[in-house]
């Protein structure tokens, strides 16, 4: 049975809508998804579709496990070819509270540096909201399970990957969350490759270490914390 509401998939448009409307991904490129309550199945993006464009009921029910489609599924839609990469990282991002949606994009920066990098560095503090620097799955077929290993394991302890010589993942806590995500982590590409323009024949950009990502982190819980006691009084 289809565990997702009709408020599910209407959130799920919005958001492949609000990925359109970032200049994300251009044409038919892309896709988004997110995991049911139980963890068993994800409603993803139809293959094929343009995102700003999207009926909620051509969204398509998959059993993370095995891929079947849910057999209630009354469209000619079929899930985005990328599917594999969503069951993968799903699976083995197990009980992550922080992981019940994905947006795949082909976002500019993030493509041009997976070309050139092995991983994005922390040249700006945002790298705290992802865990640390994002790391570049190798580069493999679309749609293929080389692929969706390959950045499953990039995921791991981090909340976003680039994909060398295709794009970029970014996870968050809800479809509206991944997407703001996703813009973060292109602003963040962007940031990077002007740093590099402009560092030229002079070296790299400054990198920011482990020790102030994680003073970054501890401000950002002690300013989360200040916050609710303030609302409680």
């Amino acid at each position: 049975m289809d565990p997702f509401t009709s408020q599910d998939r209407a959130a799920l448009c919005e958001a492949a809508q609000a990925v359109s409307e970032s200049g994300l991904v251009v044409g038919s490129a892309g896709n988004l998804s997110v995991r049911s309550g139980d963890g068993a199945h994800l409603l993803i993006t139809p293959m094929g579709a343009r995102l700003p464009a999207i009926d909620p009921d051509d969204l398509v029910c998959v059993a993370i496990a095995d891929g079947a489609v849910d057999p209630g599924h009354a469209r000619t839609s079929r899930p985005s070819s990328e599917t594999p990469l969503h069951r993968a990282v799903y699976a083995a991002a197990g009980g992550r509270a922080d992981l019940t949606a994905i947006v795949h994009t082909h976002s500019t920066f993030a493509t041009a540096l997976s070309a050139v990098v092995a991983e994005l560095p922390a040249v700006h503090y945002v790298a705290s909201a992802f865990g640390g620097p994002v790391r570049v799955a190798p580069y493999a077929t679309y749609g293929s399970d080389d692929l969706a290993a390959g950045v499953a394991a990039a995921l791991e302890g981090r909340s976003a990957a680039l994909m060398a010589n295709h794009g970029a993942v970014a996870l968050g806590t809800s479809a509206a969350h991944a997407v703001e995500q996703a813009q973060q982590l292109e602003w963040w590409a962007s940031v990077y490759w002007h740093a590099r323009v402009f560092a030229g024949a002079g070296g790299e950009p400054a990198i920011l270490s482990d020790a102030q990502l994680a003073d970054v982190a501890e401000q950002h819980r002690a300013l989360r914390y200040s916050a609710a006691a303030t609302d409680t009084k």
